[in-house]
C-alpha cells in the first residue's frame, strides 16, 4: 500500500452546472448529490485503505487551495500542486508524476478526476486493486473501460483488442464521441467501452512514456527535480508550467503508445457532466422527481431535478422535465432538453 499513489485532477471550473457551480466554487468542491460530502471528498474516501492519505496528490488551480485546505485538512500543502494556468491533463499528470517519482521510484499511480460519481465503491476498489497489481508487475499504461448500458453519444469509447487472462485487453483504438448510429453499432459489437478517464500505471512506465511521446513536457518537469518539496517549487512551476503544450494525456500519449491496456469494469460510473446525468443518478420519487432542499413542495410534477438550499421555501406545480436550482444569487428554471444553453445563460447573467 505504501507504494500506491493517487493523482486527483481538480482544476476544472464546472461550467455546465451553473449556477450551483461557479469558477470560484466548481462542482468538485460541492455536494451536488446531497450526500453530505463534496465530490473531491468522495474521490479520496473511496480509495481509503488502498492509497494512504499522505500519498494523495491534488493538481488544481491556485484559486482553489483554500477550498482544499478547508475540505481536506488532512492533506498537506506539499500534496497540493497548484497550476498557474490551465494546460489540459498531460502537463497536470506529468507534474504530479515527476514529483511522486522523486519521492518513490517504485510508486504505482491511480489518476482520477475529482468530480465523477461511482455508486458501487466495493466493486471499484476491487478493480483498482487488481489494476495496481497489474501495473506493478508490467510496463503498461492501463485505462478503465466502463461497460456501456446504452448507445451514449456524450462519452469517448475504447475499442478493446486481444483479451488477456488477467481481465485486461490490449487497446485497439480510442474513439471520439460518436453519433447515435455509431454508438448503437459499438453497443452491438460488444468490445467497445466508455472511456472513464481513470488511469493506472507505475511511475517508471508513465515517465518513460512522457520521454517517448511528449519529450518537451518531460524535459520541463525533469528540470524541476531539484525544486520539488522545497520552498522554490511554486516559483519553478509558475515560470515553467505555462511553457507546456496544451494537450490531453489521451492525445499526447494514450493514442500513440504500444503498451496500452484496458480493464473492462462496471461500478456505477458517471462523469456527471450534465444536469441530466445527475438527475439519472440521484434518488427519485415515483414521478421521477429528484429533490434536494427541505423546503421544496411539489404538486403534479414529473421528471424534474430540483436543487435549492435547505430552508428555502419553493412551491412547484405542473412542472415536467425541468432543472430547477437556486445558488449564488441566481434562481434558474430550464428544460432538461435545453441544458446545453446553460453556458449562454451564464454569460448573459
Amino acid at each position: 500500500m505504501q507504494n500506491n499513489y493517487l493523482i486527483i485532477m481538480a482544476g476544472g471550473i464546472g461550467s455546465r452546472f451553473w449556477p450551483m457551480s461557479t469558477p470560484e466554487t466548481p462542482k468538485q468542491f460541492l455536494d451536488i448529490l446531497g450526500t453530505g460530502q463534496t465530490m473531491i471528498q468522495q474521490t479520496i474516501k473511496r480509495l481509503d485503505g488502498i492509497v494512504p492519505i499522505e500519498n494523495v496528490y491534488i493538481v488544481t488551480g491556485k484559486r482553489y487551495k483554500a477550498l482544499i485546505n478547508e475540505q481536506l485538512p488532512e492533506v498537506r500543502d506539499e500534496q497540493i500542486l497548484m497550476e498557474p494556468c490551465m494546460r489540459n491533463t498531460a502537463p497536470c499528470i506529468a507534474y504530479a508524476s515527476y514529483k511522486i517519482f522523486q519521492k518513490n521510484q517504485d510508486a504505482n499511480i491511480v489518476v482520477a478526476p475529482s468530480d465523477h460519481l461511482i455508486t458501487n465503491e466495493t466493486e471499484f476498489r476491487k478493480v483498482i486493486s487488481k489494476g495496481l497489481d497489474f501495473v506493478a508487475a508490467n510496463n503498461v499504461l492501463l485505462t478503465l473501460g466502463i461497460h456501456p448500458h446504452r448507445p451514449e453519444t456524450g462519452y469517448g469509447y475504447i475499442q478493446a483488442g486481444e483479451h488477456l487472462d488477467n481481465c485486461t485487453n490490449k487497446v485497439a483504438a480510442f474513439k471520439e464521441k460518436p453519433n447515435l448510429e455509431t454508438a448503437q453499432n459499438y453497443l452491438a459489437e460488444g468490445n467497445y467501452f466508455w472511456n472513464a478517464g481513470i488511469f493506472l500505471w507505475s511511475a517508471k512506465s508513465i515517465l518513460s512514456a512522457f520521454d517517448s511521446y511528449l519529450p518537451k513536457i518531460a524535459e520541463i518537469f525533469r528540470s524541476g527535480n531539484s525544486f520539488y518539496y522545497t520552498e522554490k517549487e511554486q516559483d519553478f512551476i509558475d515560470e515553467h508550467f505555462p511553457q507546456c503544450d496544451n494537450i490531453s494525456i489521451d492525445y499526447g500519449i494514450m493514442e500513440h503508445a504500444d503498451n496500452i491496456f484496458v480493464m473492462p469494469a462496471d461500478f456505477g460510473w458517471s462523469d456527471l457532466g450534465t444536469w441530466g446525468s445527475l438527475w439519472e443518478k440521484r434518488e427519485q420519487d415515483e414521478q421521477g422527481n429528484s429533490v434536494v432542499g427541505d423546503g421544496v413542495k411539489i404538486y403534479d410534477c414529473e421528471n424534474n431535478i430540483i436543487t435549492v438550499p435547505d430552508g428555502r421555501k419553493v412551491v412547484l406545480q405542473g412542472l415536467k422535465d425541468c432543472i430547477v436550482t437556486e445558488a449564488n444569487g441566481v434562481f434558474m428554471v430550464c428544460q432538461k432538453s435545453e441544458e446545453q444553453r446553460i453556458k449562454e445563460f451564464q454569460k448573459e447573467s
